[in-house]
């Protein structure tokens, strides 16, 4: 099978939405087996895309030893196309008969996952974008199941309280008001992140008036958006798991402080967002998330 180079971003939430990109590819040369170069952080998330070749990963730290030891690697393979969603050029320093880059590419639209469509499709209309996609196996959402299994039945909303900088995290007071504003509306809440939302996970359990599962740092992304697939309604700050939960159709509310929401909100139909006053998660009232998570619940039920 012939081959083709897709490169990819860092960030989980920036992976994600190249993913409608890769999509269209696919779509185009289905006879294409894509590697794909991807970062430690979130190269598992294409572990079972099926049209997926090997996975390479660029290691930032990794310095110019490190990079030179992946073009080496890159240009043992001679590639139909290479597509670089990134800026550094990589693409032209392999063997390739097409290169796709964001080099000399104008704007494309607010939203970055139009950015990324310009680089492989340019000219494509808004309507003919896919979907993100995150690849689950039957065993992975088992595996959710099995989690959630103990908690009650009902409509059960997913929670992201962490983020990568304390001014994109919700206070948790703020949470905690929120789910005692939740109760009879939602059956149970499961929260979400890595081991760094330990903590805060932690008192939030403390302080809520239903019931909770707390699975911070104990899930892979794999699993971690298998629990979000089966979850009705997922609400969190500026962070990966947004996107995860968008990427398999779940409604989700992303709050934002700082930060590019017009740019950077989970990408589809049944996701929202809300901006905090003067971008500022602590002037962000329950009474108007809880208002406006009910409204999106009811949406999409």
């Amino acid at each position: 099978m012939q081959r083709a180079l897709f490169i990819t971003l860092s960030n989980i939430g920036d992976a994600v939405l190249t993913t409608p990109a890769l999509e269209y590819l696919h779509a185009r040369h289905p006879d294409l087996r894509f590697d794909i170069v991807a970062d430690a952080r979130s190269a598992e998330l294409f572990t079972h895309c099926p049209y997926r070749g090997e996975i390479l990963l660029k290691h930032k730290r990794a310095g110019w030893r490190g990079l030179l030891r992946l073009i080496r690697t890159l240009r043992r393979t001679r590639y139909v196309l290479a597509a670089d969603l990134r800026t550094d050029g990589l693409a032209y320093l392999l063997r390739a008969e097409r290169r796709m880059t964001k080099l000399r590419r104008g704007p494309a639209g607010p939203h970055s996952v139009e950015e990324h469509m310009a680089v492989v499709a340019p000219g494509v209309r808004r309507a003919e974008i896919p979907p993100t996609r995150i690849w689950l196996t039957d065993a992975l959402r088992e595996q959710a199941r099995e989690r959630l299994a103990a908690l009650p039945p009902g409509p059960l909303l997913a929670i992201g309280p962490g983020a990568n900088w304390l001014p994109k995290i919700w206070p948790l007071e703020s949470f905690a008001e929120l789910l005692r504003r939740l109760e009879g509306r939602v059956a149970a809440a499961v929260l979400l992140g890595g081991p760094k939302d330990r903590e805060r996970a932690e008192g939030l359990v403390r302080e809520a008036a239903l019931p909770m599962l707390d699975l911070c740092g104990t899930t892979g992304l794999l699993e971690a958006t298998a629990v979000l697939e089966r979850a009705d309604l997922f609400v969190g700050n500026d962070s990966g798991l947004g996107h995860l939960a968008s990427a398999v159709a779940t409604p989700t509310l992303t709050l934002f402080g700082p930060g590019e929401p017009e740019r950077y909100h989970p990408w589809g139909p049944r996701a929202a967002w809300l901006v905090a006053p003067d971008r500022d998660l602590a002037r962000l009232t329950p009474e108007v998330v809880a208002e406006r998570l009910l409204r999106h619940l009811e949406r999409w039920r």
